[in-house]
């Protein structure tokens, strides 16, 4: 069978409660796209379960990997599994439902109409999150505050994991060194991406707190991403006043 225009990665650590209402949500809403489960070797059978779905439904696939390495390196497996089946456009997209499946065709309209990457934002005009505690909101909106600060990225919602690359852009990103492990992989990719020249779009979303199973935000995540980000803003500002000297 030919491979869809679009392929949906869905990255998986102890999401066996929740990866199914997400995968039927999804199907429903496009029922074209194939998924691929990018499952750690979860304790709870959350691999098990995708290989029952897919031996049921040929759009599904499960990618197996020997443990738990971080969501950045879920990701680019993901992705070089799916650039070498032909996939047109390959997607980012939560297990646990906190992005809506059925806003999906949003992000591929995009891509269509010209975007290399189109982005699911929260903080874009129409854009809203739900049922956030008040401190998970002054983090994502400071975080993002700080990446177009540090970073001169005219995006508003740049740790976004809602998204859609289109496979040209993607082929180029993957070849760089990318080692962002946690949610700084999409900051990472973003920044990357912009260097690249890439038409990037948002477009509003609603973004969903979890209902079941428990979040994989860490204080090592943001600890990774202020260090990061911080060192990629201090080397841009050297090559600027590097230029000014020149």
């Amino acid at each position: 069978m030919s491979p869809a225009p679009a392929l949906v990665v869905i990255p998986t650590y102890q999401e066996r409660a929740t990866l199914p209402g997400t995968l039927a949500r999804l199907r429903a809403a496009v029922p074209a796209a194939h998924a691929l489960v990018v499952d750690d070797a979860s304790p709870d059978g959350t691999g098990d379960w995708a290989e029952a779905a897919a031996a049921e439904d040929p759009y599904v696939h499960v990618l197996h990997r020997a443990g738990k390495e971080g969501l950045g390196p879920a990701y680019l497996a993901g992705f070089a599994w799916g650039l070498e089946r032909g996939y047109e456009v390959l997607v980012e997209m939560d297990a646990d439902a906190s992005h809506r499946p059925e806003q999906l065709p949003g992000l591929l309209e995009a891509v269509r109409r010209g975007a290399d990457l189109a982005i699911g934002s929260r903080w874009v005009p129409g854009g809203r999150v739900h049922d956030w505690p008040l401190r998970r909101l002054v983090l994502s909106r400071g975080a993002n505050l700080y990446v177009r600060a540090a970073l001169g990225l005219r995006v508003a919602d740049a740790t976004a994991g809602f998204r859609a690359y289109r496979s040209g852009l993607l082929t180029e990103l993957v070849g760089q060194d990318v080692a962002s492990q946690g949610y700084c992989f999409q900051v990472d990719m973003t920044r990357r991406a912009r260097a690249a020249g890439a038409v990037i779009r948002e477009v509003p979303i609603d973004f969903d707190e979890r209902t079941e199973g428990a979040s994989k935000m860490s204080s090592a995540i943001v600890r990774e991403a202020l260090v990061k980000v911080t060192s990629w803003g201090l080397a841009r500002r050297a090559q600027q006043l590097l230029g000014l000297l020149h």
